[in-house]
């Protein structure tokens, strides 16, 4: 008995590596030569996505993947590689509001209020990218987050017929990053398991925004 168990789980154990490295080739070879880290080098994209992410940690201290996104967003409109930003996160519950958040940070860089975009039902990556071609109607955009969260969105995004490219915010403090990182390498299966298998879609759709179209912010 004890030895079956054990050959079951040895059997479990190499199916679970062989989904951690099979997903992180797909989504590697999906994003190859699609991220930037040098804002002068990446092309002129009207519309940038920025992917969400929670403003403060636990105990109020600030998130440095969040602010890190920011300045790397407020960086591609000074450098005129992007004219609009959609915001792209959570807001599900009462008192917590990504969008709203990346919005006023965005501002504090002094980024016009009328270019950023407010998408409220970004709950995960894939809502976010599916969504800035239904709702807000782009299929050519540049994504900004860390590097291995671009790498999974423009695996997602070419799935769903969006021309996207990254521009990579800089790199969180690993003592801030390893438990995001691990969590990153099972994000990664999920999402392979929702292109190839689940053909999962956005929880939430709705009326289309037209990027441009201030009356619609």
């Amino acid at each position: 008995m004890l030895r079956k168990l054990l050959l079951g789980c040895a059997v479990l154990l190499v199916i679970c590596g062989a989904a951690l490295i099979g997903a992180r080739l797909a989504v590697g070879r999906a994003a190859a030569s699609k991220t930037y880290t040098d804002a002068s080098l990446i092309p002129y994209r009207r519309v940038a996505l920025v992917l969400g992410c929670p403003r403060r940690l636990p105990g109020g201290w600030l998130n440095p993947f969040f602010e890190k996104r920011i300045a790397a967003a407020a960086e591609l409109y000074y450098q005129k590689k992007v004219d609009y930003f959609v915001v792209s996160g959570d807001n599900h519950i009462l008192g917590y509001d990504e969008p709203r958040d990346m919005k006023n940070a965005l501002k504090e860089k002094g980024v016009p209020v009328e270019r950023i975009y407010l998408d409220y039902a970004g709950l995960r990556t894939l809502d976010s990218v599916v969504r800035v071609k239904e709702i807000f109607g782009q299929d050519t955009v540049t994504i900004v987050s860390q590097h291995f969260h671009n790498q999974r969105a423009i695996f997602l995004a070419r799935h769903h017929g969006i021309d996207a490219i990254g521009f990579d915010a800089e790199d969180v403090a690993p003592k801030y990053a390893l438990k995001t990182e691990l969590r990153e390498q099972f994000a990664k299966v999920k999402a392979v398991l929702d292109v190839y298998v689940l053909h999962k879609q956005p929880h939430f759709l709705g009326e289309k925004i037209a990027i441009g179209d201030i009356s619609k912010n």
